[in-house]
């Protein structure tokens, strides 16, 4: 891999990225791998003091992603599993979900009876972040550019991404991973469907008295939003919280003790005491859904939180952007040889091929967190009722966990 700092200067290669996430690096990896030359152009590297690791241990990300089969097999595949520290990668061997109320439902799966070693794997941003960087240092046909974009224009036989310096970027296919503000999106004049939950997901680490045994907890309340404890590795738990506005305000004011404390009143008979892992660190992000009225446009396509941003309580946003570039891969790979990378039919097939995927997603998690955050008892009743029922279900179960492991 090459890299570049922009100065005016004109590249070209079969594909233009724009993002400098999990995703942009992966199907950048991917399409060099499958032998197309690449360009990943990357914001300008932000200047700023670097955190430093305490008593010889980096800290632990309060990033974390659930990733499912399917990320797992992408990145076997992309020789990247193999490249994290997996001392620090913790499988999720089985999952309580509880409902809210005095006569709280309650639904569990396990490894065990899907027939599989693990559910999901918790795995830090970091991490997968510094396997993606050495995979790429190793790739062919793939160069890195650093600087910012100012327009894209789309012609018959390709598109330019132009930077704010006068360097272009000519391909045949400009591929918009970045993010849910996307400017690829937004240069392409692809409208979107927005809502706000009025929430936000509330980010921390702590360490638990009791071990975890590998299983990732989560209660659906109503007035308090919905709390996930996933499992680190050790007697190590990571929170995501989404929290309603006016009480993540209340969490990102008090401190992480303090915040432990309120957990205790979920999680104190299974976990023990919580204490915050240290430094201790906080974060929260504004949770919406972002329907784009379209993921393709003349020699664009787009993936991960670009093509579809939905509610984390299914931990899935992630592993849906991963979703997308298993399918892209395959449908580039499959495509005519008098097509080209860009070519109108070629992007359609990518977009019906995540249509399935992504729409029932984002019904599952906007459905879930409506009828969750439904503050009437007979609306209570019903989904505490159905929570016991499909948790009798074994092959509606199994059905379940199967799509949610990405198979």
């Amino acid at each position: 891999m090459t890299t570049s700092t922009s100065s005016s200067a004109q590249y070209r290669s079969d594909v233009c990225i724009v993002g400098n996430g999990a995703i942009a690096k992966t199907t950048a990896l991917g399409l060099a791998q499958a032998g197309h030359s690449v360009t990943l152009l990357v914001p300008p590297a932000r200047s700023g003091p670097k955190e430093e690791a305490s008593g010889g241990e980096r800290p632990w990300d309060v990033r974390v992603y659930a990733l499912n089969h399917t990320a797992h097999n992408l990145l076997s595949s992309l020789k990247v599993w193999g490249a994290l520290d997996l001392s620090r990668v913790a499988p999720v061997d089985s999952m309580i979900v509880h409902g809210d109320g005095e006569n709280a439902g309650g639904l569990s799966f396990d490894a065990f009876s899907a027939h599989t070693g693990a559910l999901t794997w918790i795995v830090e941003d970091s991490n997968l972040m510094q396997a993606l960087d050495a995979a790429l240092k190793f790739a062919p046909n793939m160069q890195l550019v650093s600087g910012r974009a100012a327009s894209l224009a789309a012609r018959h036989d390709g598109a330019s991404v132009r930077l704010d310096d006068g360097t272009v970027i000519e391909a045949e296919l400009v591929l918009g991973a970045d993010g849910r503000e996307s400017w690829v999106r937004g240069q392409c004049g692809i409208g979107i469907d927005y809502r706000s939950y009025h929430q936000r997901g509330v980010v921390a680490n702590f360490s638990c008295e009791k071990p975890h045994h590998g299983v990732a907890y989560q209660w659906f309340t109503c007035d308090e939003g919905i709390v996930a404890l996933l499992p680190l590795p050790g007697n190590r738990v990571s929170l995501v919280w989404s929290a309603p506005d006016t009480l993540a305000d209340t969490l990102m004011s008090e401190s992480q003790g303090e915040l432990a404390i309120r957990l205790g009143e979920f999680a104190e008979d299974k976990l023990g005491c919580l204490k915050p892992l240290q430094p201790e660190m906080v974060k929260a992000v504004p949770l919406v859904i972002i329907r784009p009225h379209s993921i393709v446009a003349p020699r664009v396509a787009l993936l991960g939180d670009a093509a579809h941003a939905v509610h984390p309580l299914a931990g899935h946003g992630m592993n849906l952007g991963f979703g997308d570039v298993v399918d892209l891969l395959e449908v580039l790979a499959g495509r005519e040889d008098h097509r080209s990378l860009g070519d109108e039919r070629v992007l359609a097939r990518y977009a019906r091929a995540r249509k399935e995927d992504v729409l029932l997603m984002q019904l599952a998690t906007d459905g879930l967190e409506r009828l969750f955050g439904a503050n009437l008892e007979p609306v209570r009743v019903i989904r505490n009722l159905g929570l016991n029922l499909l948790d009798k279900l074994p092959m509606v179960k199994r059905r379940l966990i199967a799509h949610a492991m990405g198979r």
